[in-house]
């Protein structure tokens, strides 16, 4: 299992729609903290007859961090085009604004549209040294199809490890699997008490996480009386964690020190993890106790969870 690093560090990544004339004020002055990345959304987020104002927005807006002169933290940032014929027209006019964008964001990228992607985010990368990364959002309703979902994903798979040094992250799309079924969890439930969502999740992954970072879905409250929704993301975020995703959508500012807090390393497995590493069999045993005598360490069977673990620690924290 070897996945650079800078695929974990995309983290909570915010979404916000290209028409938001406030956005740049927002990171300029660091509104939203210093530890996210941004998605600026042409697709869903935009109506259709507002997509010419939408891009030129983006460009206002990227154009404006650039050229801002105080210090302040730069997320990562990515683009959310509608289509591939999008990509071409919107990476055309970014001009100078290119080297303040990480990469683009691809929805619905499966089998029909996947060979048109995959020549254009090459075709953008030509001659260049630093990359322009992909990150494709897998929520297409062949996905679900149960019949054939297991060969679609295998070969959305064997399309993706064909441009695999531009893949940053693989996404999913809860909201648009919750459409299909008719369904929408409240803030005390989590997308995984949704059966057959959790099903397409599960494989998801199960195709997907060996050799990808892939990214958990979005959860869609942020405000409750009580702060019940915190509690609610707090603990699909630790499933997420559990079942192999790593970061997670958010759409709002006050989701993200949440999902930064879960993708923390505890204390326990930060040391458990760095016995792993540094183990030391001058003694012939590959099996020990681990931190507070609680669990079992043994190097070939953690050795992956340690490395992952370890890097977590180093992005997101120890606590």
């Amino acid at each position: 299992m070897e996945i650079r690093r800078e695929c974990y560090e995309v983290g909570a990544l915010l979404y916000c729609p290209a028409l938001n004339e406030g956005l740049s004020d927002s990171i300029i002055h660091e509104k939203f903290g210093k530890h996210y990345s941004v998605a600026l959304c042409l697709e869903d987020s935009v109506a259709d007859a507002y997509v010419a104002k939408a891009e030129q927005q983006l460009y206002t807006t990227l154009l404006q961090i650039k050229e801002a002169e105080n210090i302040f933290y730069h997320p990562k940032i990515f683009i959310r085009v509608r289509d591939p014929e999008q990509l071409d027209r919107v990476h055309d006019m970014l001009g100078g604004c290119r080297d303040i964008v990480m990469g683009y964001i691809f929805p619905k990228y499966t089998i029909s549209n996947a060979p048109v992607y995959n020549r254009k985010i090459k075709a953008i990368n030509k001659g260049r040294n630093k990359p322009f990364y992909m990150m494709p959002i897998l929520e297409s309703e062949d996905i679900i199809d149960y019949s054939s979902r297991r060969q679609i994903l295998l070969n959305i798979k064997k399309m993706l490890d064909a441009v695999q040094e531009y893949v940053l992250n693989v996404r999913v799309g809860g909201n648009d699997f919750c459409n299909t079924f008719a369904a929408r969890r409240h803030y005390d439930e989590t997308i995984y008490d949704i059966k057959p969502i959790a099903d397409v999740l599960t494989d998801i992954l199960t195709v997907f996480s060996r050799e990808y970072v892939v990214s958990g879905p979005v959860w869609e409250f942020f405000a409750s009386d009580n702060n019940e929704w915190k509690d609610g993301l707090l603990r699909e975020a630790k499933l997420d964690r559990l079942n192999g995703f790593v970061g997670k959508t958010v759409i709002h500012p006050k989701q993200i020190c949440v999902v930064n807090e879960a993708l923390k390393v505890s204390h326990k497995d930060y040391e458990d993890a760095g016995a792993i590493l540094g183990w030391s069999d001058d003694n012939g045993l590959q099996v020990s106790k681990g931190a507070g005598g609680e669990r079992m360490n043994e190097l070939k069977t953690h050795g992956n969870w340690a490395m992952k673990t370890m890097i977590l620690a180093r992005i997101y924290g120890v606590g």
